[in-house]
């Protein structure tokens, strides 16, 4: 491996980097110009989007996954603009390094191009996001090409597009037999289109490993296997919040038996008079 392709902190390292300006879609092609694989984390809130940010997380997703882990749905279907304007706000206010992308929810930008430039201007114009996401393929070639002629960059998503579940009859693998054609079809038009970047959900390891190597933007898997060129995850997911994780998750804390276990010890303080104790007292 050349010197230029080795992980480092360097300035242009997209993971870890230390440039001192937000990190664009021009270092996303060039991360994958460089074969450099690079991670990609949900974020709600300033004081979450710091912490990710000061690790060096180069892109934070402010995902309409915010509809179950903020906003307690059991989809993401109910969740609107005026949802996520305010979680996107916050934060691109708690980061300085990286690309802030919105999720553009149900509703807000299938009926035409001339919505979905509406929803996305809003995002960038209120919230300061620098990217939107949306879900499909041919089907929102339109509002994609009208908003990256806008000067808005578009992430796409592709395979299991939670948006859709209704039509794909539940959250299941998407992108096996003919429909791994089509989802190859769609990605390339998708690049055609302007998008930067694909997520890939749900879908064969081997179809994503196709897909990647075919197209020259970066993909983005959450459920495809190791050979995309990022991967993504909800935060509350890889941190052992998530009661019943989907099989792509993996866990890296279990943060929920440490709240539990934090907020019983104040508990049992307060009950017994233990807390606060005079060193929380003022005198």
């Amino acid at each position: 491996m050349s010197s230029s392709t080795t992980p480092s902190t360097s300035s242009t390292t997209l993971y870890g980097g230390a440039s001192g300006r937000r990190v664009t879609v021009r270092d996303l092609a060039a991360a994958k110009e460089r074969g450099e694989r690079w991670p990609m984390v949900t974020a709600y809130d300033a004081m979450t989007a710091k912490v990710f940010d000061a690790a060096g997380i180069p892109v934070l997703l402010v995902g309409d996954s915010a509809a179950m882990v903020v906003y307690g749905y059991d989809s993401t279907l109910p969740v609107t603009v005026d949802d996520l304007l305010p979680l996107t706000a916050a934060v691109v206010r708690g980061s300085s390094r990286a690309l802030v992308v919105a999720d553009l929810p149900f509703g807000s930008y299938q009926g035409s191009p001339q919505q979905a430039l509406e929803s996305a201007a809003r995002f960038m114009k209120e919230a300061g996001a620098h990217a939107v996401k949306l879900e499909g393929g041919r089907r929102v070639l339109p509002q994609v090409e009208t908003l990256v002629s806008a000067g808005v960059p578009v992430m796409a998503h592709l395979g299991l597009t939670p948006q859709s579940v209704n039509v794909m009859g539940g959250y299941r693998v998407q992108g096996r037999g003919q429909a791994g054609a089509e989802l190859m079809a769609d990605a390339k038009d998708l690049e055609r289109a302007g998008a930067f970047a694909v997520v890939l959900e749900c879908v064969p390891a081997d179809l994503a490993q196709r897909v990647t190597t075919s197209l020259a933007i970066p993909t983005i898997g959450i459920g495809a296997g190791a050979a995309t060129d990022a991967q993504v995850l909800v935060w509350q997911d890889l941190m052992g919040l998530t009661p019943r994780p989907a099989k792509f998750v993996k866990r890296y804390a279990d943060l929920g038996a440490e709240l539990d276990r934090a907020v019983r010890a104040f508990a049992d303080d307060v009950v017994s008079g233990a807390f606060p104790a005079p060193e929380h007292t003022y005198g």
